[in-house]
């Protein structure tokens, strides 16, 4: 049996860690043990992360401890340090069904059980039999979800799915090609809810910030539901709808009468 891996600290550079390579150099705690970490914010592998240089918030992420794929009966046991692809590849090696739609969807487990990643209607929390935080178990049924949030204010560190077999190479494939307008390019990602009856993407153009720029932070010019960067970010600390920006918070529009804000953790 191999020997357990205590918690320690590593110097983090978030201009090469986070997937919009902007940031300062931080000391990072890496949780191998399950605990009380309030005083910590789990950031997971940094997807859409932007971390201004002047923060002073205790950052943490599972360490390898919590990176592992337990197939039992007709449960698959995941550890939320796990990466999408890992779990993608496991299932394609093990013919097992419904989580295809992982296919290029970054991110460690416990950040896409935390916002109920997904693609258009599938959305991970369709496939999740229960999580497993510093108090055991909770069963799905007892935990707040909707489209692409949760309640969950606690670590998460293994995640439980239902398993039945039959991988769809076809449905991967028309995943991947889902998100093949995806930009290619350090970006924030796909911000932006679909609205109901809508698309966040189809807004954004028909208003005309496709493409629209503040300092080198710009909605893409080809998938309008991403901000991508050039080389460094701008922001502004007053709320001014002239400029389109909101407290170092958000990207501030308005289509008809209703305001949409495109919000961004910056910490």
């Amino acid at each position: 049996m191999s020997e357990k891996i205590a918690n320690y600290y590593k110097t983090v550079d978030f201009k090469r860690y986070s997937s919009i390579h902007i940031g300062p150099i931080k000391e990072v705690l890496v949780i191998n043990e399950i605990g009380d970490y309030s005083d910590f914010q789990i950031i997971g592998r940094g997807n859409n992360l932007l971390i201004s240089p002047k923060c002073e918030k205790k950052f943490a992420i599972l360490g390898e401890e919590f990176d592992y794929i337990k197939d039992e009966d007709d449960l698959l046991y995941v550890g939320c340090a796990t990466s999408s692809g890992k779990l993608l590849t496991y299932t394609r090696k093990n013919d097992i069904a419904s989580l295809e739609f992982l296919a290029k969807l970054p991110g460690n487990l416990g950040g896409l059980v935390k916002m109920n990643a997904g693609l258009k209607s599938w959305e991970i929390f369709n496939y999740i039999h229960s999580i497993k935080t510093k108090d055991g178990y909770i069963k799905k049924e007892n935990v707040d979800f909707s489209y692409r949030e949760t309640k969950i204010d606690t670590i998460v560190y293994e995640v439980v799915f239902h398993k039945t077999k039959g991988f769809s190479k076809d449905m991967q494939n028309e995943f991947t090609k889902m998100r093949d307008n995806q930009p290619q390019i350090a970006s924030a990602g796909s911000c932006f809810k679909n609205p109901k009856g809508d698309f966040a993407g189809r807004l954004i153009e028909a208003v005309g910030l496709k493409g629209y720029r503040v300092g080198d932070m710009e909605f893409s010019s080809t998938h309008a539901n991403g901000k991508s960067r050039k080389w460094y970010i701008w922001w502004s600390d007053n709320f001014d709808k002239s400029s389109k920006t909101k407290s170092k918070r958000a990207v501030w529009y308005r289509v008809g009468n209703r305001d949409y804000n495109f919000w961004v953790d910056i910490y």
